[in-house]
Parts: C-alpha cells; structure tokens; sequence
C-alpha cells in the first residue's frame, strides 16, 4: 500500500514538471531579454511626408472657393422653384476636391 502511494505520487510530480514544457536555454532568455531591450531603446522610425505643391494646393483651394459660391446662387434659385442642371455635378467636383485637399494637407 505504501509502495503503491509512493510510486503514485511520484507518477503525479513527473507528469507536472513534464506538463510545463521544456525550459527555453539560459542563453536563449538572455538573448530574448537583449532584444526586447533593443527594441525599447530605439526610436520609431520617422516617416517624412512628401513634399506638397503649394501652388497646386492654392489652385484647387481657389477652384473650390468659386465652386462654392456658383453652388451658393445655385441653392438660390432652387429657392425659386429652379434646380440648375449642372448643380449636382458642381456639389461632386467639390466634394472631389475637398477629399483630395484634406489627405494633401492632413498628416
């Protein structure tokens, strides 16, 4: 009986200290210790933005400002009971516009 208890609880131990898996080499904590270290200390890369043309961007903010205020008359006459024809496409081409300005002068 006590043979039987002894070998059991010695079956129980080696199946835990087998269940936690092979410990990794010292050298190979070390080293995975070195990296993660490396890694903090070195800064992110810094991604530079292109370089944007200023005059293109001035161009498309002026072509958007008279989109607007041809829009703005247009509105006025829908006031009226008129809906100009070209109205939804001037709304399109500035709403093209804007989007592209945006992602030239968002970071």
């Amino acid at each position: 009986m006590r043979i039987s208890i002894l070998l059991f609880a010695l079956l129980l131990s080696a199946s835990a200290a087998f269940a936690q898996g092979p410990l990794p080499p010292n050298g190979q904590r070390q080293a995975d210790k070195a990296q993660s270290d490396f890694e903090k200390t070195v800064p992110p890369p810094f991604h530079q933005r292109p370089s944007m043309d200023f005059a293109k961007v001035k161009s498309e903010a002026d072509e958007l400002v008279i989109l607007s205020q041809s829009i703005h008359s247009g509105v006025d006459n829908v006031g009226k009971g008129m809906l100009p024809r070209d109205l939804i496409d001037k709304l399109k081409q500035m709403e093209k516009l804007s989007k592209r300005l945006r992602s030239e002068l968002a970071p």
